[in-house]
């Protein structure tokens, strides 16, 4: 095998790198390595190799970027691979965006193809727009175009990511029914070769749709037929669940320049707290139920990183110390309650019917700090 590309590491001055600069170490030693495996037309890894690097290789030391069953990682690559678009559906935080992104960069080697869907936007942040300095000027040419994600896309035989679609106007949907089916965009300003763009080898989309979304702008049945939908489920075991958080609050607490980590129980009261709230059977105590009232808040692993990012920040940059149950309890109260008075009640009922009947000096201090919230 030849010996992995350099690459230069990401700015520190990102806040979120790409994964295409994220992990570009590990993209340099995929390709290497997959350089004869037989791959799609336009696809940058082969589908082994795009696997191993959203799944991780021990191996090849790379390690997972998400919990997902490998069976599903395959469906949806094969799903991109035969050229139907793919949907990716669940609960808000089950790191549908995380995997598309993820997709993205192991076939394209590009991630920032990305449409951000949403009430105002327009056909021209898709498709493409115009300089209309030069369009008055000089008129309608290729010169004058700025293209957008999904030209792009086509031009360059990319995949392009289209977050949260239901909340895009249908219309503004639709306008994709072309490009998935017959694979051109018609450029009607422009004439002879420039009216009409041809996809190149390797031009996808992925989209995004949360459940809660269900019903603010349904996908035509035109639409639909023309993606495959997979579901991206929370993660069921409290282990896994918990390293993940423990992971990544780590290292979202390395780039604020904290030199401690959230301590092992805190993050045990936060992962145990959240899943308890959400409705989680399987709890590291055994798998009956919890018996509480679910919240109307998003309970989910992502939220649950980013709560204990905030421990951390507080515990250190107000008193440079670990952070503590205190201070989760502090923190929890924002992700939890926000607006909603029914969920503020739950809270301060699941510390009274849950937290208090736990044992540990660390579930003892948690329930103590109850006061601290709203």
């Amino acid at each position: 095998m030849a010996s992995p590309r350099k690459s230069a590491p990401p700015s520190p001055t990102l806040q979120r790198p790409p994964a295409e600069l994220l992990y570009a170490d590990q993209l340099a030693r995929l390709a290497d390595r997959d350089a004869a495996a037989p791959r799609p037309p336009g696809w940058q890894l082969s589908l082994t190799a795009a696997r191993a690097f959203i799944l991780g290789d021990a191996k090849l030391d790379i390690a997972p970027k998400i919990v997902a069953p490998a069976a599903s990682i395959e469906r949806m690559l094969v799903t991109l691979a035969t050229g139907r678009g793919l949907m990716l559906v669940g609960e808000p935080g089950t790191a549908k965006s995380m995997l598309s992104e993820l997709l993205a960069t192991a076939i394209s080697g590009v991630s920032t193809l990305t449409i951000q869907g949403g009430a105002s936007i327009t056909e021209d942040q898709i498709k493409y727009g115009w300089n209309y300095a030069l369009l008055i000027n000089e008129g309608p040419s290729p010169k004058a175009l700025v293209p957008a994600p999904l030209y792009h896309g086509m031009r360059d035989g990319k995949i392009v990511r289209f977050e949260e679609i239901t909340r895009a106007p249908l219309e503004v949907q639709d306008c994709l029914l072309g490009m998935l089916s017959d694979r051109v965009m018609a450029v009607p300003e422009l004439s002879g070769e420039d009216g009409m763009l041809y996809a190149r080898d390797g031009f996808n989309i992925i989209a995004t749709a949360n459940t809660r979304d269900r019903g603010v702008n349904e996908m035509s049945a035109a639409l639909k037929r023309r993606f495959d939908f997979e579901t991206v489920f929370p993660i069921l075991d409290f282990a896994r669940e918990l390293a993940l958080v423990e992971e990544a609050s780590a290292r979202l607490l390395a780039k604020s320049g904290i030199p401690v980590t959230v301590p092992p129980p805190v993050l045990e009261l936060l992962v145990t707290t959240f899943r308890d709230l959400r409705g989680a059977a399987n709890q590291k105590e055994g798998g009956e139920g919890n018996g509480m009232d679910r919240l109307s808040a998003v309970m989910s692993t992502a939220e649950a990183v980013n709560v204990a990012h905030a421990v951390g920040v507080r515990a250190w940059f107000l008193e440079q110390r670990e952070g503590s149950p205190q201070d989760l309890v502090d923190c929890i109260a924002g992700t939890v309650v926000k607006d909603n008075a029914d969920d503020r009640a739950k809270l301060h009922r699941y510390f009274e019917q849950k937290a208090a009947k736990r044992q540990g000096a660390h579930w003892r201090a948690y329930y103590e700090a109850r006061h601290r919230l709203p």
